[in-house]
């Protein structure tokens, strides 16, 4: 026998006491839980109606850093030349008539004045005004009206709900929609709520539906539900209060459902399955709440923490796009894990038995004229398919793990190619009538809708050192060193307003892709005698990458770094917390990949109801990676936890993968199906963004609890062998000291390694092991 495994075989288990800290904490739920139980309903109704109205305070925009030139020089052109950004497009649509008809021409006239006479709207400008060929299509029939309304973008959002009764429908001889960036932008908000509202329509009873078919009972059923939308109602009080001072997306409401519902059930499962199977053994339900909270409750702690490093990470990025998801993303991870351990454990002391209450499957059992089942969740029989998979996985343990990796890595192949850009209105459903306005430009009008490269010249004394101002020979020049770079079409302007200026760069190409992009670098290169900032959409997406780019190190550091200690604090290994992050990483490969082939590559796109863009936006691989990552995690530390729990009891390393395989595989397979459901249920949604996250989470979910947890856990953990525990010495001692634990470890004597370990059964609430 090697030393390590001598080691292993003849290490009698270290006792350890009740944590103060935790052993207050269940006297404290035990003690009271009628007091917990109202003290949360108070808390609960007063988080209704502080979380009231928040979708009307979030944002529908976020995507770009706000440091960054580009944000600049758009800040700077509509304070100086509020003309040159129309965000609002009126299409005039003549029918069969020609825009040049006089009747039509007058019609056109006069909405555009009515439009200039608007409160907060400027720069008002039409064909009719100036017959620019840009803003009349090429069969004469359509026409654009273009304006700038003014305010932030939750003010412009309200002015263009005013403007959209004034303006939209019929006048006279022509018929007017509504477009522009912040029509999208409002159409995007209103179209994501009721999108939320439908899916948690879908997610909740088949949830329910779910939760009754693993648990049997319907008491037992209600109580992850009810804990998961405590956690969504408080998180939305939280989100109302950081809106009074950050900008908060629309997108993390969808977060705050699926995480709120998902996560609480997941602990919820793990808590109400502990408690029965205490409440199995014989257990005093007192007693069965304070092991349950011991053990369970600790581990749930554990992966709360765990979650939230993984969506806390999203803080190093600049765009409030994804600072929004970790603000929702640590509320509802917290309070998802304080509604487990507070309101669960008081409502598991009133219930104490009647958990099982109404429990359908026994009654379906006595209709079809079978033994009712006793309510034994303990029982190792019941689990035994996990039993015979964990034996078939160690037994080809090389096989199944050269298997499982090469799959997963075949299929992220296709994320090789990913191509990132910007949202537009094809987020939105081909009938949005913004997006509807975009595509008509797009097709019928000369020109790009996306425009081109924008150029800010500050001319300013504090802007150029040697005195301020440009002559007209400065500006000139400068335009034709920008006109000789090989990708430019053309360059229009300098338009002048004291000591600024612009210029538009039309690009060869697409205004967007990846010559525009370099074209942006160019043009930055070049000298000039003033102080030129560039941007456009091009610009932006250039400027949001190199944001994405700088922050990348420090967010993946963070998240690895604090994953390891976590780790090595619950199982005091050096190797298992390794093989946890490379595991974790591996299992978002079919997500990445599957993201890329159906959404950049436009596949399965009637079918799941999208118009393709030919890329990815920007932000949304960070966010999938982040939250994938840290519900990876989750259903890791369930699995490892109760690894480790009978390999301290037992110190046999097999024994204790199988029985950690048996105890939580079907229960982790149940929390990946349920949060799959309520992943697809917000892949339901009509905006490409969110349907994107909805249903790439649910194949990570999938994929991470079915075939890495399933599979590669312990194909790789029988390959490492007893030296998975390993640890040097001086962290031996500190994980003793400062290390956690999956509840006391009893005295009775181990399994020696390799002795009998295929036929032993463990009884986890006893603490013996029967062979």
């Amino acid at each position: 026998m090697s030393e390590v495994n001598r080691s292993s075989a003849t290490r009698s288990p270290r006792p350890e006491p009740e944590k103060p800290a935790l052993g207050r904490w269940t006297r404290l739920v035990t003690a009271r839980p009628r007091l917990a139980l109202l003290a949360a309903l108070v808390v609960t109704v007063l988080a209704v109606f502080a979380g009231s109205g928040v979708a009307d305070r979030m944002g529908s925009g976020g995507w770009e850093d706000p440091g960054a030139e580009s944000t600049y020089a758009t800040e700077a052109l509509e304070r100086e030349f509020p003309d040159s950004q129309p965000n609002l497009l009126l299409l005039v649509d003549a029918g069969r008539q020609s825009v040049d008809s006089e009747a039509v021409a007058a019609a056109g006239r006069q909405l555009t004045e009515r439009l200039a006479a608007q409160d907060d709207v400027t720069g008002v400008g039409s064909y009719w005004q100036s017959p620019s060929p840009a803003l009349r299509s090429e069969d004469g029939h359509e026409a654009l009206i273009v304006a700038r309304i003014l305010g932030d973008e939750k003010a412009a959002a309200q002015t263009m709900e005013r403007l959209g009764g004034t303006f939209r429908g019929e006048h006279g001889p022509v018929e007017v929609s509504i477009g522009g960036p912040v029509a999208v932008g409002h159409e995007m908000t209103t179209t994501i709520q009721d999108d939320l509202v439908r899916a948690e329509l879908i997610a909740l009873p088949i949830t329910l539906l779910l939760l009754i078919l693993v648990f049997g009972s319907v008491i037992a059923a209600l109580l992850p539900l009810g804990v998961g939308i405590v956690a969504i109602l408080g998180t939305n009080a939280v989100l109302r209060g950081i809106t009074e001072f950050a900008d908060v997306s629309v997108f993390a409401q969808n977060l705050t459902t699926a995480l709120g519902l998902g996560l609480a059930i997941d602990y919820a499962l793990f808590i109400v399955r502990r408690f029965r199977e205490e409440l199995a053994t014989g257990a005093e339900v007192k007693d069965a709440v304070g092991t349950t909270l011991r053990t369970a409750g600790r581990t749930v702690l554990f992966s709360a923490l765990t979650v939230a490093v993984s969506l806390a990470a999203m803080l190093v990025f600049p765009q409030y796009f994804l600072r929004s998801f970790a603000y929702a993303g640590i509320a509802v991870v917290a309070l998802a894990a304080v509604a487990a351990l507070v309101l669960l454990p008081a409502a598991l002391m009133l219930l104490g038995h009647r958990i099982n209450s109404l429990d359908l499957r026994a009654a379906f059992m006595r209709r079809r004229g079978r033994a009712e089942r006793p309510a034994d969740e303990a029982s190792p029989v019941a689990r035994g398919g996990w039993t015979r998979l964990a034996v078939l996985v160690m037994r080809r343990a090389p096989l199944f793990a050269f298997t499982t990796v090469s799959a997963l890595v075949l299929l992220g192949l296709p994320f090789l190619g990913v191509k990132f850009g910007t949202p537009d209105d094809r987020q939105l459903p081909s009938s949005a009538e913004s997006h509807v306005v975009q595509q008509h430009i797009r097709d019928g009008f000369p020109g790009s809708p996306d425009g081109g490269i924008e150029i800010y010249a500050d001319a300013s004394a504090s802007a150029v050192p040697t005195g301020g101002g440009a002559s007209a020979e400065q500006y000139a020049a400068y335009r034709d060193r920008v006109a000789a770079l090989p990708g430019v079409l053309r360059v229009d302007g300098p338009i002048t307003s004291g000591s600024a200026a612009y210029f538009t760069v039309q690009p060869k190409g697409e205004a967007v892709g990846e010559g525009a992009q370099s074209l942006v670098h160019e043009i930055r290169d070049i000298p000039a005698p003033f102080e030129a900032s560039v941007t456009g959409r091009a610009a932006v997406l250039e400027d949001s990458k190199a944001a994405i780019a700088g922050g990348l190190p420090l967010a993946l550091g963070f998240i690895v770094v604090v994953t390891l200690l976590l780790v090595f604090l619950l199982t005091g290994s050096v190797l298992i917390p390794l093989q946890a992050v490379l595991l974790n990483g591996l299992s978002l490969t079919a997500m990445f990949g599957a993201v890329v082939w159906v959404f950049q590559d436009g596949n399965l796109s009637g079918l799941l109801g999208f118009t393709p863009t030919g890329d990815i936006e920007t932000n949304l691989p960070v966010l999938m990676f982040c939250v994938a990552f840290g519900l990876s995690m989750d259903y890791g530390v369930f699995l490892l936890s109760r690894i480790k729990e009978e390999y301290d009891r037992t110190q046999d390393h097999e024994h204790a993968i199988r029985f950690g395989l048996q105890r939580t595989g079907g229960l982790i397979t149940a929390a990946a199906l349920i949060l799959a459901v309520v992943m697809i249920a917000i892949g339901t949604s009509r905006v490409t963004s969110t349907k994107m996250l909805g249903l790439g989470l649910a194949v990570a979910v999938l994929m991470d609890a079915m075939v890495v947890r399933g599979l590669l856990v312990p194909a790789v953990m029988k390959l490492t062998g007893a030296r998975t525990w390993w640890a040097p010495a001086p962290l031996r001692r500190f994980h003793e000291r400062f290390g956690l634990s999956e509840g006391e470890i009893p005295t009775t004597p181990p399994v020696e390694a390799g002795t009998g370990a295929a036929e032993a059964t463990a009884d986890p609430a006893r603490g013996t092991v029967r062979t």
